[in-house]
């Protein structure tokens, strides 16, 4: 009798050969929520907790995808392969997973000391750090390889997730620097910034060298699907990130460079405020083309896919960026616009993960 009346339930098995590097981007939108969250210039009542909270959160998304993604690739090798060489319109998701362990490891130093103890988490940072950044050139190089001599590409119908792979070692310059305060000093620590700044410069002049390819393809032959719509927010990536790092170059600079005299650091701070503040510009522009452009797709019924992460990332990286000229300029408009950017990030992360647990839930997205 008990066992007639109890509820009936189907367990679902995940398709795990679906589960591909994609799905990093919700590691990495959940990262830079809390990791943002702690940056802000603006106190809230509650933020380092929230902040905490968003931070572990990912952490756990993280250890969940590694096992996922392990399995994936013992299983389902084929598919694997096939993904990444032959299939350009997946490959280039590779460049998210170097991205969602650089934010976490940096999560881990700013805000998970409370949660895993100061040493510990110091020592993830740095373990995330190094993996991340060894991942990301890998991919900076491997991507652009694959897509020259092997993949069949069209420069017409090029679009903004082709930046993924050269935007991965820019988010390790923006986050290395955080590691030289606990370098020895001298050469570790100078060996770490300058790393940070070639990481930057390749990153940059790589995306300055596809972006208008990305932007000329858009505009012979749109985006090929309703659902790539939130794509368009990734061009915003690169341009908060390289904001972010030309201000953490500029801290570091009197530690890793002590001998360089108070002017060098000054000057530092004078060329990412002018420099941020020139790029930040042109991301509003760009901001408010991708805003108009998802509100006309979702009107016209654009349906929820794991391209909506793509909301998340890049706006976040417009926070920490803008978060950055607030701290060394000391102007309130950039703490409100960090403000207002970061509810925008908040709203859009709390859009995506609910929509992703939920099309997790019915077995829609696996």
């Amino acid at each position: 009798m008990a066992t007639l009346l109890a509820p009936r339930t189907t367990l679902r098995t995940p398709d795990l050969s679906r589960l591909g590097p994609h799905w990093y981007a919700a590691v990495m939108g959940t990262a830079i929520t809390g990791n943002a969250a702690a940056a802000l210039p603006v106190d809230v009542p509650g933020r380092a907790a929230f902040a905490e909270a968003v931070w572990t959160l990912s952490l756990l998304m993280l250890a969940a995808l590694l096992a996922g993604r392990a399995v994936h690739l013992t299983r389902h090798r084929e598919q694997a392969r096939h993904t990444l060489l032959a299939d350009p319109s997946a490959a280039v998701f590779y460049g998210c997973p170097p991205m969602a362990l650089l934010a976490v490891g940096y999560g881990a130093l700013t805000v998970g000391g409370p949660v895993l103890g100061e040493p510990a988490a110091l020592a993830l940072d740095a373990l995330l750090w190094t993996a991340g950044t060894a991942y990301a050139l890998a991919v900076a190089a491997g991507l652009p390889y694959l897509m020259v001599t092997r993949h069949r590409l069209s420069a017409l119908e090029a679009n903004p997730t082709w930046l993924l792979p050269v935007v991965a070692p820019m988010v390790s310059a923006a986050l290395g620097p955080a590691l030289v305060p606990h370098l020895p000093a001298g050469a570790p620590r100078q060996a770490l910034l300058y790393g940070c700044v070639a990481m930057f410069g390749a990153s940059l002049l790589a995306t300055l060298a596809l972006l208008p390819v990305v932007l000329g393809g858009l505009l012979h032959s749109k985006l090929p699907a309703l659902v790539l719509t939130p794509s368009l927010f990734l061009v915003l990536g690169p341009l908060g990130q390289s904001t972010t790092a030309v201000h953490q170059f500029a801290d570091a600079l009197p530690l890793a460079l002590p001998g360089a005299g108070p002017g060098a650091g000054a000057a530092a701070r004078a060329l990412a405020e002018v420099y941020g503040v020139t790029v930040t510009g042109f991301a509003l522009l760009w901001l408010a083309v991708a805003l108009a452009a998802n509100l006309r797709a979702l009107r016209a019924g654009m349906p929820f896919a794991m391209t909506w992460w793509a909301f998340t990332f890049p706006v976040g990286t417009l926070v920490t960026g803008t978060t950055a000229l607030a701290r060394h300029t000391g102007f309130g408009g950039f703490t409100a616009l960090a403000a207002g950017l970061y509810l925008l990030l908040l709203a859009a992360w709390a859009v995506a993960l609910a929509r992703t647990a939920g099309g997790l839930r019915a077995g829609r997205l696996l």
